[in-house]
């Protein structure tokens, strides 16, 4: 695939494939009132506890995990690469943008509210899941925590931090976490398949983009077409 589409179509299903992990797995199964239980997680790069009966689901990746809340409808995928913010310019062109910026245990966090909907028959229903990506970046290393809530989770799933959503579960969660300096921390262009000049080409016409420059992609992709 040319260089010129592989950012525009990563951007696509960025988060559908989080999402789409989801399904593959199994995951999202129960339909309980919420707890007030903590499950503590250790990883590499961060550690804390979750609010709820929470349990590994995968972990074959150094650098990512998941984890599950079946009785809440709740997955967790916690990552990091070496520029977050990066990431996070690329997802504003799917409309994921104006965080919620919190500071907890000297961690800064940007906190971003979205929803996507399952495209396919493995859905128990209609109704629009809710993602949670907290998003922290320190020096040499960025840290993200995906959070997906199934559409037919009992949890007041608002796209703010006044509800249940947020005050309940990622504000505890984002208390907890202290996060750790890693070593051979992944590229954030080497995840996209491209060369570090490659991605940098990229992030400036997505720059120019967030500038006012609308049209900067289209122009791009006429030019190399």
């Amino acid at each position: 695939m040319e260089t010129k589409n592989i950012i525009i179509i990563a951007v696509v299903v960025a988060i559908i494939a989080v999402v789409g992990f989801v399904f593959a797995t199994g995951m999202l199964n129960g339909n309980e009132k919420t707890t007030q239980a903590t499950t503590p997680f250790k990883t590499e790069f961060m550690e804390g506890a979750f609010v709820g009966n929470v349990s590994l689901e995968n972990d074959d990746e150094k650098f990512m995990h998941s984890y599950e809340d079946k009785k809440n409808k709740i997955t967790y995928n916690m990552s990091t690469v070496d520029d977050t913010d990066a990431l996070m310019d690329i997802y504003y062109l799917q409309g994921v943008m104006n965080p919620e910026e919190r500071t907890y245990n000297g961690n800064d966090w940007n906190i971003y509210f979205t929803q996507a909907v399952e495209d396919n028959n493995g859905s128990s229903s209609d109704k629009p899941m809710t993602i949670v990506i907290c998003q922290s970046q320190a020096e040499k290393q960025g840290y993200l925590i995906y959070m997906i809530v199934d559409g037919d989770s009992k949890i007041n799933a608002s796209l703010n931090t006044y509800g249940e959503l947020y005050t309940d579960f990622v504000e505890p969660l984002l208390k907890s976490i202290t996060l750790k300096e890693s070593k051979h921390v992944p590229k954030v262009y080497e995840e996209f398949g491209l060369t570090e000049d490659e991605f940098n080409q990229q992030m400036d016409l997505i720059k120019e983009y967030k500038a006012g420059n609308t049209s900067a992609l289209q122009q791009q992709q006429t030019t190399e077409g």
